[in-house]
């Protein structure tokens, strides 16, 4: 069975926002949210970005989307 694993892709996004040197609230901001809550469910791991938002957030980060989604195949 395939499966994203929330908590690794989540520490996965946290560290590619800190490497490119931006913070939640910038991502957030970047994103127009009105709150920097969304990018903290996703770092720890809550709930993973729309499809939408993982295309712009690889982007912003100048990743890919495979870089940025852990998968576990078992």
């Amino acid at each position: 069975m395939i499966t994203i694993d929330l908590t690794a892709t989540g520490l996965k996004i946290k560290e590619t926002i800190k490497k490119n040197g931006m913070t939640v609230k910038d991502v957030a901001k970047m994103f127009g949210f009105a709150s920097p809550y969304p990018v903290y469910k996703w770092i720890n791991g809550e709930n993973l970005p729309a499809l939408d938002n993982l295309v712009v957030l690889a982007k912003l980060t100048k990743t890919t989307m495979d870089e940025l989604v852990v998968v576990n195949e078992q």
